[in-house]
Order: C-alpha cells, then structure tokens, then sequence
C-alpha cells in the first residue's frame, strides 16, 4: 500500500481479521498478547541492562487543568505539616489523597483490554455486555496483575526523520519502523514491549498544551498493525495513544489501533508515556532495547490503571 493511500472500510475488517489472536491461547483466554511474554523473553529483557541506569517512562499526574487535561487528577493533603501530630498517640505525620480519572489524553495508563469493543465484542470474542456498572467481569486489568516485565524496544521516529516532533495529525508508517529499527540497531521480536515515540514532550514543552481532539495527535497508520503482528509485539505504548487524532474517517473505525490492537490481537496499551527522557539515554548509552517493567494497580474489574513505566539500560 502506497504511504498517502486511504484505507478502506473493507481493508481495516481484512486487517482486523487477518491479525486477530481470538482462540489462539484458548477460548477463556483474558491475557491476549501477554501470553507471548515467556520467562525466556523475560530472561532477555534482564540481559538487556548494561549500564544500571532506571528511567521513568510516565509522565507526571497531571493535576493542572490544560487543554489536554481537562479531568485533572486529584491531589489533597489529609493532614500537612503544620497540623502532623496524631492526638492521643504522639506520632507526626504527614497524609494525602489521590485520585484520577486516567483514560483520556493526559494521564499514563494502560488500557486493558475490556476498554474498548468492536462491534459489541471485546477481545476473544466475549460480548461487551460483559462490562457492567459494576465493572468487567472479563478482560480486566487483572490479567496483567504480576506486571508486564520483558525485553522493551524504543523507536524513535522524531529522530529518523531529523525533526524534534512529529506534525499533528502525521502518520508513522511501517516502513517508518522498519527504517527506525534498522537505523537504531534494534529489532522487535516476538514478546517484546514497543515503545514508538513521537516527540510529544518536545512539542508541548515548545508550544504549549493543545487540546488533542480537536487539533489532533501524530499517530500509527493502521497499515502498522500487521506489522506488529507478524513481530509479536506483546504490548505498544506510545507518548501519545499510539492512534493518529482526530481519525482518518474511516466507517467503523475510528480509532484501529485501539480498536484492531486492544480487540483483535488482544494487545495491551500504554497511553500518554514520557519518553524523551528514555530517548536521550538510549541514545548516550547506545542501545534501544531494554529491561521494561510495569506495574498496574491490582483493581478487581478494572478497565485500566495508572503505571508509572521503568525502563532499565
């Protein structure tokens, strides 16, 4: 397919269809492409570290209203500094509360797979009906509940193309992961965590927040996911939601990487991660893999979490 080709309704239900893991690991099965993280696959990530140094892949809990948080996060002090003592105990301390809202365009987070539905189904073929007001009762969150540890690869696209960002609305197209892999010296492989920076941190630090509905986000074309299917991509973040904003207008789907990713292949997602920082340190130490390691909260029935990703170079 020609990079400025528009894909068709009938090319994304060929795409969903050809790279859809349904019944692949079992018909029960709630983990989707996590099952392709094996403790050899673990084993490789380790070998990864080389330097010892950590970097955080998550961005700050956004607790400023801006034009691309417009749910901040909540952040209040229960009990500060200046009232510490604990009456009728005599210990000082300090406590507060937290809370946030995390799917959207802000917050770090993992989508599991009960997040989104195609056609009333979510991943393996369970109805959507599933996802009650009580919460999943399939495709939870739980499934990744022992952490996402494994080998993580990072391309970075921004620099491939000799630019600090990517244009909003720009599509990454596969060969554009094929020239970053190969530039960079790194070759996804099957179990592997992907992570595929567009220079987002750059751009807002430069110009400020924008409101990524409205005025739109770089993403992956849909032509990227059989890309990532036929490497075994495990799981793909991205610092943006790894989709292009506002959509290529497609009927039916307006978010295939979401939407083919999160359903048909079973694959979890990382939104809104930092990765500029994890960029310059690939780059000094000279490597673009890593020891990747995540830990979402344990939520019984939950649609995602919050994580605060460490990749270890």
């Amino acid at each position: 397919m020609a990079e400025t080709e528009q894909p068709t309704r009938q090319r994304m239900d060929a795409i969903f269809e050809s790279t859809k893991n349904w019944g692949r690991w079992g018909k029960d099965d709630e983990r989707g492409s996590l099952n392709l993280i094996t403790p050899e696959r673990r084993r490789a990530g380790a070998t990864c570290v080389r330097a010892g140094v950590s970097v955080s892949c998550a961005r700050d809990l956004p607790v400023a209203p801006a034009a691309d948080n417009p749910h901040p996060a909540l952040h209040m002090m229960i009990q500060g500094g200046d009232d510490c003592v604990i009456e009728g105990f005599g210990f000082e301390s300090t406590t507060d509360f937290v809370g946030v809202a995390f799917h959207g365009m802000s917050t770090s987070h993992l989508d599991a797979l009960c997040h989104v539905f195609v056609d009333g189904c979510m991943y393996n073929g369970f109805a959507g009906s599933e996802v009650k007001s009580t919460g999943a009762r399939r495709g939870s969150v739980m499934a990744a509940k022992d952490g996402i540890v494994s080998r993580g690869v990072l391309l970075d696209i921004p620099r491939l193309v000799g630019r600090p960002w990517l244009e909003l609305r720009e599509l990454i197209h596969p060969e554009q992961l094929e020239a970053a892999a190969t530039t960079q010296g790194v070759a996804p492989e099957s179990g592997d965590v992907l992570l595929i920076s567009t220079g987002r941190d750059a751009r807002r630090a430069e110009t400020g927040p924008w409101n990524p509905i409205e005025e739109g986000f770089a993403g992956l074309h849909p032509e990227c996911l059989p890309w990532l299917h036929e490497r075994g991509v495990a799981v793909l973040g991205s610092d943006g939601i790894s989709d292009m904003l506002p959509g290529l207008g497609i009927p039916n789907w307006p978010m295939p990487i979401h939407q083919v990713g999160l359903v048909g292949m079973g694959m979890h997602l990382f939104d809104n991660l930092k990765l500029d920082e994890l960029s310059a340190a690939c780059a000094e130490h000279g490597h673009w893999d890593f020891q990747f390691a995540a830990a979402p909260l344990r939520v019984e029935r939950g649609t995602g979490s919050p994580v605060n990703p460490v990749a270890v170079l």
